[in-house]
């Protein structure tokens, strides 16, 4: 009887435990998705990829949604800082602008710090998603049979930040403790919204000047084949705002000078401006260096269907070619503006000036050890200006040689697109790359 009564009991505190159990489950807090466990980062055994720690680490990065709008930059700083204690590198955190848009910098400092440091940059924002459009969850890092890793931000440009401290890795784990020159991975906030919050202050700080930097890699496009382009120029960003002013009343009237005129004009003369463009496009060949681009991206204005509004507003994104002359642009503009009627206002709010490009030959010796390296792995290299802008514009200002330079090939070109990915096998091969430039560069 009393061994019964022991049995019952002892089922009764199993069963207690059991559901213990499972409430907690329930009721604590989870780890997020984008925690660094091993376990939600884990592959099959028979992957090719099982157990590669730099890919394991590309994918926790690619998790960590810093996404616009409202980005909390915060768990994307305190993953870096665990990148920069794995590799016993100093770090440090600036705010050049406010404290919502932290600058990173880890730095392997060199043994000759008289020498001016080499940059390596990225940016850690990403563009927003449409989710419903991509087959993989944009922020989950899948990997599948062929090796695509997906993930906003997997091209543009968080695969290059951590090619970057595998490069170093590699390196260190070669026995090399020390190269001559000092480098500086840093990871800046919104350069997908004009670098305002991230590059643009963070050149005119105190902080950067201490850095010394004589030279600049940064982001460029995934290449289709092995043949790179390698950025050293880009057209300039106007982000343009007219605001239109003029008669308003009943929308069953004709009055002269409404806003809806005025704003005709000049959206008319910049799509006849545009069209010449798209001429000069075809017969470039479409390449876009001496080609300025001109879009209407926003309209605003109105109150209801049978009001003139007293104001109107619209904003076009314009890249001017290389070859531009900024002045002539901007006296059309204004031209423009008094023949619509006047009361036009317009507000640059970007308005980039001409920067000098950095020198693609054998006068520069990055340029020299990018087409050594890429010759030893056979990829062909080539000079190019970007189609967009990035933030290397900012240091070629300051008359700081900076490429764009991505060895990651054989990859369709998918920023800013649906399922962006890029191949494990691409990855890894691009940090060979790196390995090579960042030993070279260090010894220049």
């Amino acid at each position: 009887m009393i061994s019964t009564k022991r049995g019952i009991g002892v089922i009764v505190f199993i069963a207690f435990c059991v559901i213990l159990g499972v409430l907690l489950g329930v009721l604590l807090p989870r780890r997020h998705l984008n925690d660094d466990t091993d376990s939600i980062l884990d592959l099959p055994e028979s992957s090719p990829w099982y157990n590669n720690q730099e890919i394991k680490i590309f994918r926790q990065y690619l998790r960590i949604p810093t996404v616009h709008p409202n980005i909390n930059y915060e768990p994307c700083v305190e993953f870096l800082r665990k990148q920069a204690a794995s590799l016993d590198l100093p770090f440090s955190v600036h705010y050049p602008r406010d404290r919502l848009n932290p600058v990173v910098v880890i730095t392997w400092k060199g043994s000759q710090p008289e020498l001016s440091s080499i940059m390596l940059n990225s940016h850690t924002d990403v563009v927003p998603v449409f989710e419903n459009l991509w087959s993989h969850p944009p922020f989950s890092a899948d990997i599948d049979e062929n090796g695509k890793i997906f993930g906003r931000g997997s091209q543009d440009v968080k695969a290059l930040g951590m090619i970057y401290l595998a490069a170093i890795r590699a390196l260190k784990l070669d026995g090399i403790k020390q190269l001559n020159r000092t480098f500086h991975v840093t990871f800046v906030p919104d350069e997908e919204m004009g670098g305002n919050y991230g590059m643009s202050p963070f050149v005119t700080s105190n902080e950067f000047k201490a850095l010394h930097v004589g030279y600049v890699l940064d982001e460029a496009r995934v290449a289709e084949s092995n043949k790179l382009s390698v950025t050293n120029d880009e057209r300039c960003t106007w982000r343009i705002e007219f605001v239109f002013k003029g008669v308003t009343g009943h929308g069953s009237l004709l009055f002269e000078n409404t806003t809806g005129q005025k704003l005709n004009y000049v959206v008319s003369k910049l799509m006849q401006r545009r069209e010449i463009e798209v001429v000069k496009l075809k017969a470039a060949n479409s390449d876009y260096t001496n080609v300025t681009t001109i879009n209407l991206t926003v309209m605003k204005g109105g109150v209801q269907a049978n009001v003139i509004p007293p104001e109107l507003s619209v904003t076009f994104d314009v890249r001017l070619g290389v070859s531009a002359d900024h002045d002539e642009f901007q006296k059309d503009i204004e031209n423009w503006c008094e023949e619509a009627g006047g009361n036009v206002t317009v507000n640059y709010m970007i308005k980039d000036p001409k920067v000098p490009a950095t020198r693609a030959d054998d006068t520069n010796p990055v340029w020299v050890v990018l087409n050594n390296t890429c010759r030893e792995f056979g990829l062909e290299i080539a000079p190019s200006t970007t189609i967009g802008a990035t933030d290397a514009r900012y240091l070629r200002a300051l008359n700081i040689s900076a490429f764009g330079f991505s060895p990651i090939i054989n990859t369709p070109r998918l920023l800013h697109d649906h399922d962006e990915y890029v191949g494990a096998n691409e990855y890894l091969l691009a940090i060979d790359v790196y390995k090579k430039v960042i030993s070279n560069l260090g010894n220049i």
